[in-house]
């Protein structure tokens, strides 16, 4: 016996290659010359048995598969099983390359067995020969297919109909289902199908516990097998008499709805499940014309593919949010009968095929978390650099790489920062302004373009703090006016000035520095908590205006941190608060992933009880305000004066570390 396999190195090739191993025979494999390093990886998993091995160089877009005539004539009278996997498998490939590789990759396969008087065809097809067909689709089904406009479902159609209709020699087709991992090892190769999910889930659950129940559609029907099912039944059949001429369905007997697929992968991931799934069939009032032309609206398609893009789904998802087909497989099943080959529960295997994801193709696993990697070479500039976070942070960012520009009052504290930076071996440049200062914003803005053109990212980190009851606010109302003028309309004025040149580059960062206390009701510090509300609802705001130009904002909620904006309240001496180390890592997480809003567990929970019990939340705070009095300085005592906090205060302050009291 020997064999002929196109697509020998990709996923289902590779593996039935593999499987080969216990059958004797030569195994010849189309190879392109520039790809012959994967033909030596497949050699090497075959081991010993490598020199089975025997590559043909040739490509499967051209005439009998490009493969010369002297070979040919080796190969004629030589090959029992020409085996046929090569295809696209991807949905979102376009329809030229789908074209190119499915319908004329066949025709030439089959030419080419042909010429070599191979003993029969094995062509690989796949159940989206059936297209979108509204009911149950049978092995001895093909001219039936329905709804091939998608170039997937028509090229796997149309590469079927050659092998029906032109080869002139003894034929089998296999139609897989969706092909996921190895049900023992998790192995595969790429991600596609239903591992689309998996990025959303794990991002689910990185933000809520495992029991939180969520609500998500039932969708379509979906069938998915794990590959050493296909290679095994695949395997059995082809060595099988008298099943010529037919079709298998390698399918799983039991299909899933969308919702109970995600379900299954979500508990395999740990991930919370969606309890309430809605049927999409619900809409069906509405005429397909009036739901085909409002999903046509520019808008509308904006909006879907942001929407895809944040949860990882390519666009062509949507065409099986109502997949309608389901497979009967009653051949394949005769086939098997007595071999012991079935298709594993997914349920089962479904956890060994998550694991597999996670540790080798999450695509975080290939993206450049290193501090390095994102501000490597990039402008970066800092206010409030000449002392706690924000010195520190610049200190990181250029030893990182960074241009840092640092910005502050003190130029002598400036030039420290500077030294030390070049010490680190990195690049620094001083600028003195005031941010409370909007004409010295507007002067720091024109030197900045004009010496760089340009800012990266723009870390807005100085601010003022008041720690002061309201009953002793009343006659200073000069505190309100001067914390909003550094925190809000000093942090806005910059980055005013630069948001045109980075809209313009279509490339930007704004990392805003807010509070914890802007998450709760944080009692003494009306001033500062709401001079970086207003700055946080600003970002917002900015940020839906510039989502489109590429242009980010991400607020930090901080929280106590020790630096000098907070000495002058001594009893924060013996309260457990943040190093402007822990600081840093804040500020440094912000610039390598992005988001929208760092804040800790505590603050995000501060939050919640709020958002749900504010009169519960309103009480508790007020025990609290009770509890921690105002600082000399609040009062106005000259001399200020040592205030050692009670154990039930320190206990409150650990409980609720960060917190401004």
């Amino acid at each position: 016996m020997s064999y002929f396999v196109t697509g020998g190195t990709g996923f289902l090739g590779r593996n039935f290659i593999e499987k080969l191993k216990d059958r004797p025979g030569d195994i010849y494999v189309l190879i392109r010359a520039s790809s012959m390093h994967k033909f030596e990886q497949l050699q090497e998993k075959l081991g010993d048995q490598a020199q089975r091995l025997i590559p043909v160089e040739g490509d499967l877009t051209q005439p009998l598969l490009g493969v010369d005539d002297a070979t040919a004539a080796k190969l004629q009278g030589k090959v029992d099983y020409f085996c046929h996997f090569a295809a696209i498998y991807d949905i979102a490939a376009s329809q030229e390359d789908q074209a190119a590789t499915n319908i004329d990759g066949t025709r030439n396969a089959v030419k080419l067995a042909e010429r070599v008087q191979a003993g029969s065809f094995e062509h690989v097809s796949s159940i989206a020969a059936g297209g979108l067909y509204p009911g149950t689709f049978r092995e001895d089904m093909f001219e039936e297919a329905e709804n091939l406009s998608h170039p997937y479902f028509s090229t796997k159609h149309d590469s079927e109909a050659i092998v029906r209709n032109e080869c002139g020699i003894p034929w089998r087709v296999y139609r897989p289902a969706m092909v996921v991992g190895n049900s023992k090892t998790g192995e595969i190769d790429k991600v596609d199908g239903a591992y689309y999910f998996f990025k959303t889930l794990q991002k689910i659950r990185n933000v809520l516990p495992p029991w939180f129940p969520l609500i998500g559609i039932e969708g379509g029907k979906f069938n998915i097998v794990p590959v050493d099912y296909v290679v095994d039944a695949m395997d059995h059949i082809v060595h099988q008499d008298n099943l010529e001429g037919r079709c298998f369905h390698l399918t799983d007997p039991e299909h899933y709805s969308m919702g109970n697929v995600i379900n299954i992968f979500a508990e395999a991931g740990h991930t919370p499940r969606f309890s309430m799934r809605l049927d999409t069939r619900m809409f069906g009032f509405i005429p397909s014309v009036v739901r085909g032309a409002v999903a046509g609206l520019p808008p509308v398609k904006r909006v879907i593919s942001t929407v895809l893009d944040d949860m990882g789904l390519p666009d062509s998802v949507t065409m099986f949010m109502n997949y309608p087909t389901r497979y009967d497989n009653r051949d394949t099943e005769r086939a098997l009968k007595g071999s012991g080959i079935s298709c594993p529960r997914l349920r089962d295997y479904a956890p060994v095929v998550w694991d597999y994801w996670e540790r080798n193709l999450d695509p975080d696993l290939f993206i450049d978390h290193s501090l390095e990697g994102n501000v490597g070479g990039k402008v970066v500039l800092i206010t409030g650099a000449s002392s706690g976070i924000g010195k520190t942070s610049a200190l990181r960012l250029a030893e990182a790489g960074a241009h840092v520009l640092l910005v502050a009052r003190s130029a002598e504290k400036l030039q420290e920062t500077a030294a030390e930076i070049a010490e680190l071996g990195g690049v620094a440049t001083i600028y003195q302004a005031d941010v409370a200062d909007l004409e010295d914003c507007d002067r720091l803005v024109s030197q900045v373009l004009a010496a760089h053109g340009f800012v990266d990212v723009l870390i807005n980190n100085a601010g003022r703090s008041i720690r002061r009851s309201l009953e002793l606010s009343y006659d200073r109302f000069h505190d309100f006016e001067r914390t909003m003028q550094v925190n809000y309309f000093g942090a806005v004025r910059l980055t005013m000035g630069l948001l045109p040149s980075m809209a313009q580059r279509k490339r930007g960062h704004v990392i805003n520095m807010s509070s914890i206390s802007a998450l709760t009701p944080s009692p003494r510090f009306s001033a500062y908590v709401a001079s970086k509300s207003a700055l946080d609802a600003w970002t917002r705001a900015a940020a839906v205006e510039y989502s489109d130009l590429n242009v980010r904002f991400t607020t930090i909620n901080m929280p106590l941190v020790r630096t000098p904006m907070i000495s002058a309240t001594s009893i924060y001496d013996s309260m457990p608060v943040l190093t402007p180390d822990e600081a840093a890592d804040m500020v440094c997480e912000a610039v390598i992933k992005k988001p929208k809003r760092i804040a800790t567990h505590l603050g995000i929970g501060l939050q919640v009880m709020t958002a749900l019990a504010p009169r519960f939340s309103e009480i508790v705070m007020n025990i609290v305000f009770r509890m921690f009095g105002d600082s000399a300085a609040a009062r106005g005592e000259k001399g200020g004066e040592k205030v050692e906090p009670s154990n039930e205060q320190v206990a409150l302050a650990a409980l609720m570390k960060g917190v401004h009291f």
